[in-house]
């Protein structure tokens, strides 16, 4: 293992699957077998974890079992800020989990070479019972601090969290957000060789994931190891050096953020950028007209939940017009992750607002330019207006949600130091020109 601050070999899990027609493992059954029967009942709990040969080697035909992760290997060197990527259901908590030791792997072994502090889940690490003050030490003590030195850190800790009126009131009267900043904020100043940081960070507001960010970037500058999951692309393209994609409990690759997240786009899930309604009396609207689906498209036209900052992005409205004499105007409205409305946009053309459509299904597609707007979530807001009657058949809001990316090359990874600030991006044409050469500068 050398230096390497972790060491993941061949790790996989297998998971059996319950039976829900099986009588014994439901309910009053379960619990009158546990009674009456506990040595039988814990034999077949023990069972749920012991697997056939054929079962470990992936050869048996049988149906109820999982591989949630399969033969994972990489390691990690102190000072690097990783990020594992994939979608909903890869592996990438499971991953975390066994790394951070809370399960242990089917098969593999993983090496951690100092402490480990994880934040896999609101509320992680904390009990209940003890005050925000006590719950602060205690984590101390589980990372193997003395006193002094949790001491010398707890302002820090209390300042960076924002509980500070709430310090000595216990936890479980916590909000999941005041839980949230205030793990975080345990984690980070008690200096672990490794910090592991699950999605749970979308609890917090949009300053406090700022400071987040900001911070895992000092650790990881001052030699320790940060391991980040996150399905903000944007996230993981400007805090982490190198990813991981995880896909269906496999690594298929290791490579710089940059090229993990496109690879990520590429194959990418559309789930979030697409929403359809098959029932139409399920659908908003009126009687005039209804939504039929919302899409964030690429200039393919296919369903793209992420897209780098140099591409188009087509915004996609399909509606049925069940009556005849309606003028109908739809608009969307683009939404930072921040809450702010970032622009309204009209079909232009002035017969769009003149001419009433015939009965049928239409779909309107207006085209958000490349390099407008700035890496981050962003969120729909679709809205249909009838002209003449004055009123609006339906207005659905966030109704899908899309990441922007800063592409390679881009303001973000330009020449200076961070990021441009501002709510879009745009990419201007600029000038300069020399206008006097014979210019005396007096001193």
């Amino acid at each position: 293992m050398a230096n390497k601050t972790l060491q993941v070999e061949d790790v996989s899990k297998l998971y059996r699957i319950g039976n829900a027609s099986d009588l014994e493992r439901q309910g009053s059954n379960r619990f009158l077998n546990m009674l009456q029967r506990p040595l039988t009942n814990y034999r077949k709990y023990r069972s749920l974890y012991r697997f056939t040969e054929a079962e470990r080697s992936g050869t048996a035909e049988s149906n109820d079992v999982l591989w949630a992760l399969r033969n994972v290997s990489f390691s990690v060197e102190p000072g690097e800020v990783m990020a594992l990527v994939g979608a909903n259901g890869a592996g990438k908590s499971t991953l975390l989990k066994i790394i951070s030791r809370i399960t242990p792997p089917t098969m593999g072994r993983v090496t951690v070479r100092g402490r480990v502090s994880c934040l896999l889940e609101v509320g992680t690490g904390f009990h209940p019972e003890l005050t925000g003050r006590e719950n602060i030490y205690m984590n101390g003590t589980i990372l193997g601090m003395r006193k002094r030195e949790v001491d010398a850190r707890f302002d820090d800790i209390v300042e960076f969290s924002g509980v500070g009126k709430f310090i000595d009131t216990p936890t479980k009267r916590f909000s999941s957000g005041m839980n949230v900043r205030l793990a975080f904020a345990v984690m980070a100043h008690l200096e672990p060789e490794l910090l592991i940081v699950d999605e749970v960070l979308a609890v917090g507001d949009a300053e406090f994931q700022r400071k987040c960010l900001n911070t895992m970037s000092d650790v990881g500058k001052h030699g320790k190891t940060v391991l980040f999951v996150s399905h903000n692309m944007a996230a993981v393209t400007r805090l982490c050096t190198r990813g991981i994609l995880i896909r269906d409990g496999e690594a298929v690759m290791d490579g710089s953020a940059a090229d993990v997240v496109h690879a990520h786009l590429t194959h990418g899930s559309s789930e979030v950028a697409e929403r359809e309604w098959a029932d139409i009396n399920e659908a908003p609207g009126d009687d005039a007209v209804r939504l039929r689906a919302v899409r964030v498209v690429s200039d393919s036209g296919a369903p793209i939940g992420a897209i780098e900052s140099d591409k188009a992005i087509g915004l996609q409205m399909t509606y049925d017009v069940l009556e005849p004499g309606h003028v109908l105007s739809p608009y969307f409205t683009v939404v930072s992750d921040a809450g702010t409305d970032l622009f309204t946009t009209i079909d232009p053309d002035p017969a769009a607002g003149e001419v009433a459509r015939k009965p049928g299904r239409y779909t309107s597609t207006a085209w958000v330019p490349a390099n407008l707007l700035a890496e981050g979530s962003h969120y729909l807001r679709v809205v249909m207006r009838s002209v003449q009657a004055k009123h609006r058949p339906f207005t659905e809001r966030d109704v899908v949600a899309f990441t922007v990316v800063d592409a390679e090359g881009g303001a973000a990874s330009s020449w200076w130091e961070g990021k441009p600030s501002g709510i879009i991006k745009p990419q201007l044409e600029w000038g300069t020109e020399y206008v006097q050469p014979d210019m005396v500068i007096e001193g």
